[in-house]
């Protein structure tokens, strides 16, 4: 349901892509909030923690609620699935059922982070991985349950990424978080980050090198074409299979040797992991739970999904790519660009459907 990983170029820069799979469409927002915008986060039983910005962010984001008269949305209200800051520091949420729990036996007069506002608490205030681990060292994280999500608690989980080419995975499960160093830069969804990296063991034969020659007996066998190489790649777009193959496509993609070219190739890269809708389809079992593969009408007896947005980032430049399924080539957004932006800018994602190239005057002209 969501792929990401880190490509680096010929001099190690760092860029990062991912993919966002659900089977309906959802009211993303495209966002950038400014330093010293003030937020708050709010946990049942729990006083509300306030924190104000110092870092300028772009982000894909959704509302946590349903606008009225009386109560219109502000920008606390938009909940960050995907963004950079001005440092090079990404955030990303990727599906994982398995969430639950977390920061329960926490004192009732302290203040607890919801998951939901980790991408801006994170994206706001600091830099770098290093500085991400730290602070959450000390800050409990709680999940809590989505009412967009039919109640659901938080079925996500988090990578971050920084421009020194440092990763993290973020878990709560079994009522506790757990923060993975990931020295692979890639993730997918369940199972657990530690049991895809164990997996990664039974792929030790995995090389770019075709073995186009072969010796049977008396028979030498010989391939008729390159691209041998890839056959024992898991072909299945189960999180399992996508992590094995987005790790062997972030490892063995040639290294570009300027930023602009490194943008390039990861497109390519990340077009490994579009799905059309109708590649693979899922019966709808009543009484099963919450299946986010199987998220949508309540009148379907089967969904199927597909790619909704595409993002990719350039650490260095602080560049933000989207594609949305509705369009074949990448929007771009300059975030350093937006500097003299002092309140938030945020507009519905789908204003960029059929757009493509530099668009950063979008932020600026509203």
């Amino acid at each position: 349901m969501c792929t990401s990983l880190v490509y680096r170029d010929s001099s190690n820069g760092v860029y990062f892509g991912r993919t966002l799979e659900l089977s309906m469409e959802l009211p993303y927002q495209f966002a950038c909030f400014p330093p010293g915008q003030s937020f708050h986060s709010q946990v049942e039983g729990h006083p509300a923690l306030q924190f104000r910005g110092a870092c300028r962010f772009l982000a894909i984001a959704m509302p946590d609620r349903t606008p009225s008269a009386d109560r219109p949305l502000t920008a606390n209200d938009f909940k960050v699935l995907e963004g950079v800051n001005e440092h090079g520091l990404t955030f990303s949420l990727l599906a994982y059922p398995a969430t639950g729990g977390a920061a329960g036996a926490a004192d009732m007069t302290r203040a607890i982070l919801s998951v939901s506002d980790l991408g801006s608490w994170l994206l706001s205030q600091y830099q770098s991985v290093p500085q991400v681990k730290a602070a959450l060292a000390t800050q409990p994280v709680a999940a809590v349950a989505l009412a967009l999500l039919h109640g659901a608690e938080s079925p996500f989980h988090y990578v971050v990424h920084d421009r020194d080419g440092a990763s993290l995975v973020i878990e709560l499960c079994g009522g506790e978080m757990a923060v993975h160093d990931n020295p692979v830069g890639v993730m997918t969804n369940g199972p657990e980050f530690p049991w895809h990296m164990t997996n990664l063991n039974n792929y030790t034969f995995l090389s770019n090198m075709d073995q186009s020659r072969a010796t049977f007996g008396g028979y030498q066998a010989r391939q008729p074409d390159a691209g041998i190489a890839t056959a024992a790649l898991p072909a299945s777009n189960t999180s399992v299979g996508r992590f094995v193959r987005a790790v062997y496509y972030a490892q063995f993609a040639e290294k570009a040797g300027n930023p602009d070219a490194a943008i390039q190739t990861l497109a390519h890269i990340m077009n490994n992991f579009d799905r059309p809708r109708g590649i693979t389809v899922a019966a709808r079992e009543p009484g099963a739970g919450l299946n986010l593969e199987a998220m949508g009408s309540a009148d379907e007896e089967s969904t199927t999904e597909y790619t909704s947005w595409t993002s990719m980032v350039d650490l260095q430049r602080v560049h933000f790519y989207i594609r949305s399924y509705r369009s074949l080539g990448y929007v771009h957004v300059d975030l350093q660009a937006l500097d003299a932006l002092s309140t938030p800018v945020i507009f519905p994602l789908a204003k960029l459907d059929g757009l493509a190239g530099e668009q950063t005057q979008m932020f600026l002209a509203r």
